[in-house]
C-alpha cells in the first residue's frame, strides 16, 4: 500500500528510531520561576509572598492551601514545608519602569522580550529575570541583588531602614545546593523555637505552685474595731468575737462590718433622693397651700 503517483518514502519515515530526549528551554525555565507562582502556577500578581526556601508564591494561593491541605491539590509537594502563614513573608518589590504590562503585545505584531522582568533591584538597577542573584530579607520583606549587596555593605536595608543581619538574607530561586543549606538552616531554627515553648510552659507550671506556697489558706475573723486573726500562726492582738467556722479562706461579719452596710445604704438612699429632687413629681417641687392662687375661672363671654 502507498508509494502511489511516484512517491518515494525515506528511510525515517518507514523505520521509528529512539525517541530524542526533549530538552527544556533555559530562557523558558527561568521566566517560569520568577513569573509565576510555584503553587498555583498562575502569573504572580501582588501582593506576593515567599517562604524560607526562596520559592515565589501567589498570597491567596497559599492562604487557599493552608485552608485545603488535601493530596488532589497539584504541587502540593512544593508547599509541603508551610505549617501557617508565620512561614511566609511578603515581599517588598521595586516595580519596574520599562514593564509595560501584559496587554503590551495583544495583537502579537511586536517582539517579547523574555528577558523582560516587572520588578527591579532598587539599587542597582537589575532586572529580577533569573539572570541575576536576588536576595529578600526575613525582617522587612525588601528585595536586592546579591550585587547590591556586595558593593554597598552595610547592616542597614537600603529601601526601609531597618536593621538585619546576615543570618536574615535568603536567596530567591536559588540551587538545588542552596535550597537545601536554607532546608537545615529552616528546621534548625524551628527546633529552637520549640525549646523556648517548652521553656515557658515549664516556667510557667513551677510559678504557679511557688504562688500558691507564698499565699497559704487560712481563715480571717473581723473583730469589732476592725482588726483580723487567723488561725495559722502570729500572735492576735484582741479576741475575735465570732469563730470561723472549719472551711479555708472564710470570714465572719461582725457589728463594725454591718454598721458599715447600713452607713453604705443610706448614702444610696441619700443619692437617689438627690436624683428624685430633679423631677417635679418630687415632693421638693410641689408648691404649698400658701404658695398656691386662688382659682379664676375665665368665659370669652364675659367680653
Amino acid at each position: 500500500m502507498g508509494c502511489d503517483g511516484g512517491t518515494i518514502p525515506k528511510r525515517h519515515e518507514l523505520v521509528k528510531g529512539p525517541k530524542k530526549v526533549e530538552k527544556v528551554d533555559k530562557n523558558a525555565a527561568l521566566a517560569a520561576r520568577w513569573k509565576y507562582c510555584a503553587l498555583s502556577t498562575e502569573k504572580l500578581r501582588r501582593p506576593i509572598v515567599a517562604c524560607d526556601l526562596g520559592r515565589l508564591y501567589n498570597k491567596d494561593a497559599v492562604i487557599e492551601y493552608l485552608l485545603d491541605k488535601s493530596a488532589d491539590r497539584p504541587n502540593s509537594e512544593v508547599a509541603s514545608h508551610l505549617r501557617g502563614i508565620k512561614d511566609i513573608k511578603e515581599l517588598n518589590l521595586t516595580d519596574n519602569p520599562a514593564w509595560e504590562g501584559e496587554r503590551r503585545n495583544t495583537k502579537g505584531d511586536r517582539y517579547e522580550d523574555m528577558h523582560c522582568a516587572m520588578f527591579i533591584c532598587p539599587v542597582v538597577g537589575l532586572e529580577m529575570n533569573g539572570k541575576h542573584r536576588f536576595c529578600f530579607l526575613q525582617t522587612c520583606g525588601c528585595v536586592f541583588s546579591d550585587r547590591a549587596l556586595k558593593e554597598v555593605k552595610t547592616e542597614i536595608c537600603h529601601k526601609c531602614g531597618d536593621p538585619f543581619k546576615d543570618e536574615n538574607l535568603v536567596v530567591l530561586n536559588g540551587t538545588k545546593e542552596e535550597v537545601e543549606k536554607l532546608r537545615e538552616k529552616m528546621e534548625e531554627k524551628r527546633a529552637k523555637a520549640t525549646k523556648k515553648s517548652k521553656k515557658n510552659k515549664v516556667a510557667e507550671t513551677v510559678a504557679k505552685p511557688s504562688d500558691s506556697k507564698e499565699n497559704p489558706e487560712s481563715t480571717e475573723t473581723v473583730s469589732s474595731e476592725g482588726q483580723t486573726s487567723t488561725e495559722n500562726g502570729g500572735d492576735n492582738s484582741q479576741p475575735a468575737v465570732a469563730e470561723p467556722p472549719a472551711s479555708s479562706s472564710t470570714k465572719v461579719v461582725t457589728p463594725s462590718a454591718a454598721t458599715g452596710s447600713k452607713r453604705s445604704i443610706q448614702t444610696m438612699e441619700e443619692k437617689s433622693e438627690t436624683y428624685k429632687s430633679l423631677f417635679t413629681s418630687h415632693s421638693s417641687a410641689k408648691r404649698t397651700k400658701d404658695q398656691t392662687s386662688n382659682w379664676v375661672t375665665h368665659t370669652p363671654y364675659h367680653f
